[in-house]
């Protein structure tokens, strides 16, 4: 048993979808699907607090490594990472599972996709959860303010070419630890052997350009979107830590244009990474939704 299928409480399996081969986590049994995708700089195991409380939902769980991480397959060159593809990776992924009923749960990245998936109503969805992301273009609005251009300015510094590659992979990822700890609110939240996991992720051979490549194309690709307005029907729960140092609040606003379902809940002083950082407020906010009782806040 690998030290992911530890933490997670799963088993790996390897499945085939929208061309490539990925690494996915499964636990539970059964036709409805929670679909879990990570964001960047991460791995599935950020996951690892919410896979029993699925299941013990009676959830079928799949926490999955996305497209250019863990072992999951890494295509060389960012037309490989076009939003597209990216969003045709979770559409395979459904098919592959059989699932009749689908909810997709996503942070950063993974939350993004998850939106266009939503809003394209590339397949049928029973939930979307976006933890830490707000809808596209409630976000493209706000880096129309300089607060939010400001704690954007990663983006732009990861466009530059080789440098930010090498950052990301040196010292077995030694700096993908730190970014992460910096933006984790409390160090104690990520222990020793997730933390192995997300640098040995970046370290990987062409991983850290992987991971870079969806900034570098998908991120435009869906800047230049012109259908990213059309409502959302799927029952939407938003999961947002205050704390946030690459989003702020006002990446919300506007969110209620866009969806007929919303519901947001608030984490105070809970950072960006808030699956890790506030796991039992996680759980119980997600129980909640899912069955149905949380309000609107």
């Amino acid at each position: 048993m690998t030290e992911a299928e530890t933490l997670l409480g799963a088993r790996r399996l390897f499945v085939p979808a929208n061309g490539l081969t990925f690494e996915v986590f499964e636990a539970g049994e059964g036709d409805r699907l929670a679909l879990l995708l990570h964001g960047f700089p991460q791995h599935a195991v950020m996951w690892r607090g919410l896979v029993a409380p699925l299941v013990a939902m009676g959830y079928r769980v799949w926490v999955v490594n996305q497209r250019g991480y863990g072992a999951t397959t890494r295509p060389a060159g960012r037309a490989h990472y076009a939003a597209e593809a990216l969003t045709g990776d979770v559409v395979g992924l459904i098919d592959a599972s059989g699932a009749r009923d689908v909810t997709l749960v996503g942070h950063d990245w993974g939350g993004l996709i998850a939106w266009v998936v939503a809003i394209r109503r590339l397949r049928p969805l029973s939930a979307l959860v976006a933890v830490n992301i707000p809808h596209p273009l409630c976000f493209k609005a706000a880096l129309r303010g300089f607060r939010q251009r400001l704690r954007s300015y990663y983006v732009a510094l990861f466009q530059i070419p080789v440098l930010p590659d090498l950052l990301l992979s040196a010292g077995r990822g030694w700096f993908t630890g730190l970014l992460i700890r910096r933006a984790a609110g409390r160090p104690s939240s990520i222990p020793p052997a997730a933390m192995d996991i997300y640098r040995a992720n970046a370290a990987a051979p062409g991983a850290a350009t992987a991971m870079l490549n969806w900034y570098r194309r998908a991120a435009p690709d869906l800047f230049r979107a012109r259908d990213l307005d059309a409502p959302v029907e799927t029952p939407v729960l938003i999961v947002w830590g205050t704390d946030d140092v690459a989003l702020g609040e006002e990446c919300l606003d506007g969110t209620e244009r866009y969806v007929q379902n919303l519901r947001v809940a608030r984490l105070p002083g809970v950072s960006h990474f808030s699956p890790e950082d506030a796991p039992e407020q996680m759980r119980e906010i997600l129980e909640d939704f899912l069955r149905g009782g949380i309000s609107r806040e």
